[in-house]
């Protein structure tokens, strides 16, 4: 059954908390002690960035640390990209599954830090924190193994987790691959996080519900007469019509929806000609639309076809519209939202936590396992105290890392919460 997407769903109580307590003190000392580790084994990943796709040496460093806790990881037949599950206790064999997935994945981008463990791979790095999110997770398994250990064997909780590390996040490709792979198999909830430069290291936000945007990609080709630049007369001119469309879409398209429903066109390129004095026959432009909700979105793209009908009529030219790798937005499901809420509370205290007011219009393809079981993610504040702190997929971009034992303490407890209080209850 699936129970991605869920409207409905209930808070944890105070009661379903209260089964972690006694874990609480044991949880914090073991991450005092191996905070420092952990923070190491950030820089070395950030030093160490692999782009979309090509994680290879990523993945087999992510196999042999969790080999090193004695999980043992399965690498998909892709080659990039880790599944490990962790049972403790005595769980049953249809015990639900806990999942927690990090994304791998860094962008084709210059570095431009001045700090000893900036990336040394040039035209690569983890500029959107990436690198963060693995290591929050893998100390999550970390945390998680050494508690079953250090406790007594009559008190060591029964639960079932799986590890999930993500490729090719940045291409919306790795969910897919993921779920392709098995990587939902019998799971019941799925936990995930992204740091975020807009909250201060220490504080953590929370939203429930929309949580991020929908994604279109738009790619628009204009087909016409090319010709001599000094004779514009005797072509259908494509560049001034991919001008014109372009002007007409961004002016166009925000008045096709209610102002009062968050949605964004952007055009991220626009390629046509190879001199300066040929007009060529062809140009090429690509965007994007950001919406979070299905009506805006059904109705802006029915626009954004009906614009560039009319301007190809206007200019005798054909414009081609095709539309490509949509992504749904991330919904943070209520049960598993209030759990990150109270381990947050548990962690950091709730003056801590910044209640997230609106979404964001990023896209993010966690969104593709919560199309399949509850789920939610969460922001990890990680700028640091001086000055404007560089924001996601600047050159400069970094985390304060002592955000990384909090994000590693709440992610544990979180999934502690989930896997004791177990699936929702049926009627």
């Amino acid at each position: 059954m699936s129970l991605g997407r869920a409207g409905s769903g209930w808070r944890v109580s105070s009661a379903d908390v209260e089964r972690i307590i006694p874990f609480e003190l044991l949880l914090d000392r073991i991450a005092d002690e191996r905070s420092s580790d952990w923070i190491a084994v950030r820089r070395y990943l950030h030093t160490h960035p692999e782009p979309s796709g090509d994680e290879v040496q990523t993945t087999q460093f992510i196999a042999e640390r969790l080999l090193a806790l004695g999980i043992v990881a399965d690498i998909p037949a892709r080659g990039v990209g880790v599944l490990a599950d962790l049972k403790i206790g005595s769980p049953a064999a249809d015990a639900p599954i806990v999942a927690i997935r990090a994304d791998i994945d860094a962008l084709r981008m210059q570095d431009r830090k001045a700090v000893p463990y900036a990336s040394g791979c040039p035209g690569v790095a983890h500029a959107c924190g990436h690198d963060a999110h693995m290591t929050v997770v893998l100390a999550a398994a970390e945390l998680i193994t050494t508690l079953a250990r250090r406790l007594p064997e009559s008190d060591v909780p029964s639960a079932h987790f799986r590890f999930i590390f993500q490729a090719a996040e940045e291409t919306a490709q790795g969910a897919n691959w993921m779920v392709e792979d098995g990587a939902l198999l019998g799971v019941t909830s799925i936990l995930g996080l992204h740091v975020d430069p807009t909250i201060p290291a220490g504080k953590v936000g929370i939203r429930y519900g929309v949580l991020t945007a929908q994604v279109d990609e738009v790619l628009l080709e204009v087909r016409g007469k090319g010709g001599h630049a000094a004779r514009p007369q005797h072509t259908s001119d494509p560049i001034g019509t991919a001008a014109m469309l372009v002007s007409a879409l961004y002016q166009s398209v925000p008045r096709r929806a209610d102002s009062l429903t968050p949605m964004v066109f952007s055009v991220g390129s626009i390629h046509g000609g190879t001199a300066s004095n040929v007009i060529p026959d062809r140009v090429e432009i690509t965007g994007t639309l950001r919406s979070t909700d299905q009506r805006t979105r059904d109705s802006v793209l029915s626009s954004i076809r009906q614009i560039c009908a009319g301007i190809a009529a206007a200019t005798a030219n054909t414009i081609d519209v095709t539309y490509r790798s949509p992504l749904g937005s991330v919904i943070n499901d209520i049960t598993v939202t209030s759990a990150i809420e109270a381990a947050t509370i548990q962690v950091v205290g709730g003056e801590n936590i910044v209640l997230i007011d609106r979404p964001s219009m990023g896209g993010e393809d966690f969104a593709v396992y919560i199309d399949h079981v509850r789920g939610a993610q969460f922001r990890l504040g990680c700028a640091g105290p001086e000055g404007d702190w560089p924001l996601l997929h600047a050159p400069t971009f970094d985390v304060a890392e002592r955000a990384i034992p909090l994000g590693a303490r709440i992610m544990t407890r979180a999934a502690l919460l989930l896997a004791l209080i177990g699936p929702e209850p049926t009627s």
